[in-house]
């Protein structure tokens, strides 16, 4: 026992070292694979070609070494890039898809046959120009340059704008995907097949099984889902449900802490502008306009804050009246031209509920508006004159809708973050349940299946266990707490199955004796059967596995009914032990009072059998001899007895018996007849083909000659 573990620990520990230099060359690779996406990448920026070859090293990571490291490379090389540009992280879903792709395109040979390789420059600008239109789409707006080609294909009125920016995506990106898949396969090409192996991480804690045996079906039981299909959907909901929740929680925060700046930027804009009025001109400036004194002037000062803001869209002075806002000044901004002065503008419904406070000259809070103007946050400072009184309120407005454009934005920058961090995580369980869950019970599985499978033979059993036993699973986990026990149970299961076996094949010895002692007790008293039973039983087994091999009554041919008609066939004349030796052994003919007598030997085998089955339990050998016993002179044509069944109807071992039992009677020498020639037995054989005999048995007996004939001369030499 310390011998097998030593050597067990020494086994585990060689797993152990081994499998940390699989992974640190697996390291490496991945190293050098993020330095060859980099270097690219360098190399068309510095010659400002318009590719980005930035997944180069990816795909040949992937197709080397798989999914993971591919993975792993594609991720680190957009967080690299994203130190000197923060919107690559925002890619950095691309550049996993795209690993993930290259890693199943390469395990079902797309990369070995030049179709497949052009097909995985489209997946992969599908991929690249196609989601990676969307990113920048919902981040940054639709803006098309008239020169650009998706301000080309606009302008031909065929496509829509958005239509055609992805049209324009897909097709400026396809170039960078050709380059790179080709680069991808140069590189390829020069790696040796013998590092192949090294590139991938080493997740198993045991012996590795091969592709085949993953790939091979463990059962034919149905399942619904499979373990890594709901461990990935737990993660996923979990993951999720925070991301969601995270995401929801900080556009909530984002969107209050914008929209409380541009609060703080409205109301400052509107103070500063209100220190530049001349409170006690406003009503001169409400009558004559720009021919008030020092009106074009201030007006050119509000100008210049204005100006100052681009934030803010509208800046204007009102004075508030009961009839609406009297316009005191209305700057023009974005060709949108400004009210005159003196101009009355009705108030806004949104202002309802503040008109009282705007009419005491009171200080109200930042609004929120939907009108003609647009959707605007608009904030009022008063202004006062030297008595103190409320002359006028300096209205700042922000455009909203260019917070909802940044909150738009800010949701794209988490999503795509968010869905780098989830590909990746998901990867990572994935390759971890694979090797640490999935493959273990799919290898122990497959191992119980195939020791179910193997019950035919003790050896077969018995290698199974030695099969099984070799898979050491060492997960450190319940998976191998569950190995070790069903390793224990399988060999235990072995073990009885050999004892059972011992006590079945005795079991099995003694009835056999059984049955030839009492055939030999009938075929004592018949001076005429020499042999009868042993050729009998012999010609059985021949119709029986050719009736098999044929395929004929598949449903009712089973190993254990072949096996019970032959071991029955020698019981089949038992009824013989109650007929009379005058009648039994009468050297002429029989009279008709005899023969009907001599019939009886059919229904009193059937009771004798019966009889013997009512003191056993179970599904017994003996009543396919009951059936041989009490059948086996019906004929196909229904003109047999005792009973006088026809057809199908009649037992099968019984059908078989009756061409057995005819040809040894036919073949072999009586008291009252000498043995028929092979030829005329074979025809009378032939001529009672769908009469007396069930034809499909006569065939196979036909079929089966040359193995009828090493039987007959045995027992008879000078045939």
């Amino acid at each position: 026992m310390g011998e097998r573990l030593h050597f067990a620990m020494n086994d585990l520990r060689g797993n152990w070292v081994s499998r940390k230099k699989q992974n640190i060359s697996a390291a490496v690779f991945c190293a050098v694979g993020v330095g060859i996406n980099m270097g690219f990448s360098a190399i068309v920026s510095a010659l400002g070609l318009p590719l980005y070859l930035d997944t180069v090293g990816t795909i040949v990571v992937s197709v080397s070494g798989g999914y993971l490291p591919g993975v792993i490379v594609g991720f680190a090389t957009n967080i690299f890039k994203a130190f000197s540009d923060s919107s690559a992280l925002y890619y950095g879903v691309l550049n996993i898809l795209i690993a993930v792709f290259a890693a199943w395109l390469a395990g079902h040979g797309w990369f070995k046959k030049i179709g497949g390789i052009i097909g995985s420059v489209f997946v992969f600008t599908l991929i690249g120009g196609g989601l990676g239109a969307f990113i920048p789409w919902f981040m940054e707006g639709l803006s098309f340059d008239s020169e650009s080609l998706s301000g080309v294909l606009h302008s031909t009125g065929l496509f829509g704008r958005g239509i055609a920016h992805l049209l324009s995506s897909l097709i400026m990106d396809l170039p960078d995907k050709a380059v790179t898949v080709t680069l991808a396969m140069l590189l390829l090409r020069l790696i040796p097949k013998s590092w192949k192996p090294l590139f991938s991480f080493q997740g198993w804690m045991q012996k590795p099984a091969s592709g085949g045996d993953l790939m091979e079906k463990t059962g034919a039981r149905p399942r619904r889902m499979r373990l890594q299909v709901k461990i990935l959907m737990v993660l996923g909901v979990a993951i999720t449900t925070v991301a969601i929740t995270g995401i929801a929680v900080s556009i909530k925060v984002y969107e209050k802490t914008t929209i409380r700046q541009h609060e703080r930027l409205a109301e400052g804009t509107a103070t500063i502008a209100a220190g530049e009025l001349d409170a006690d001109m406003v009503e001169t400036y409400l009558e004559k306009g720009e021919k008030a004194e020092g009106y074009i002037e201030t007006r050119e000062r509000l100008g210049e804050i204005l100006d100052s803001s681009p934030n803010i869209t509208y800046l204007y002075v009102y004075q508030i009246k009961e009839d609406g806002c009297h316009v005191v000044f209305d700057l023009e901004r974005n060709g949108v031209y400004g009210a005159e002065p003196g101009e009355v503008i009705p108030f806004d419904p949104a202002f309802s509920e503040y008109i009282p406070l705007l009419l005491w000259g009171e200080q109200i809070d930042p609004i929120i508006s939907v009108d003609e103007y647009g959707f605007l946050l608009t904030a009022y400072h008063p202004v006062y004159d030297s008595t103190g009184s409320c002359v006028c309120y300096v209205g700042a407005d922000v455009d909203m809708e260019e917070i909802a454009a940044d909150e738009r934005s800010f949701l794209m920058e988490m999503i795509t973050i968010f869905l780098s961090f989830f590909l990746l995580i998901s990867v990572i369980v994935i390759w971890l349940t694979q090797y640490q869950i999935v493959f273990p019970i799919k290898s122990i599985t497959r191992h119980v299946d195939r020791f179910t499978d193997s019950t035919d033979s003790q050896e077969n059993l018995d290698q199974s266990v030695k099969r099984f036993r070799s898979l050491d699973v060492h997960t450190g986990d319940e998976v191998e707490i569950l190995y070790h026990s069903l390793s224990k149970m399988l060999a235990g299961q072995a073990e009885q199955t050999r004892s059972i076996r011992r006590l079945s094949n005795s079991t099995a010895k003694m009835q056999d004796g059984l049955i030839i002692t009492m055939a030999d007790m009938v075929e004592n008293r018949d001076s005429d059967t020499g042999a009868h039973v042993q050729k009998t039983a012999a010609y059985v087994k021949i119709i029986v596995e050719g009736l098999q091999k044929k395929g004929y009554y598949p449903e009712k041919i089973t190993p254990k009914f072949m096996s019970d008609a032959v071991r029955s066939a020698p019981l089949h004349d038992v009824g013989k032990i109650n007929i009379p030796d005058g009648i039994l052994n009468k050297p002429g003919k029989l009279t008709p009072e005899e023969y009907e007598i001599m019939k009886r030997h059919a229904p009193e085998g059937k009771k004798i059998i019966e009889h013997a089955i009512s003191t056993m339990e179970g599904d017994h050998y003996l009543k396919e001899a009951r059936n041989m016993a009490g059948y086996h002179h019906e004929r196909w044509d229904g003109k047999g007895y005792p009973e006088g069944l026809h057809g199908e109807v009649i037992p099968l071992s019984a059908r078989i018996m009756a061409v057995a039992d005819v040809f040894d009677a036919l073949t072999s020498p009586r008291i009252y007849k000498p043995a028929f020639p092979l030829e005329k037995a074979l025809a009378i054989i032939e001529e009672g083909k769908g009469t007396q005999f069930d034809p499909k048995c006569v065939e196979v007996f036909m079929e089966s000659l040359p193995e009828v004939k090493v039987i007959l001369r045995k027992f008879n030499p000078n045939v």
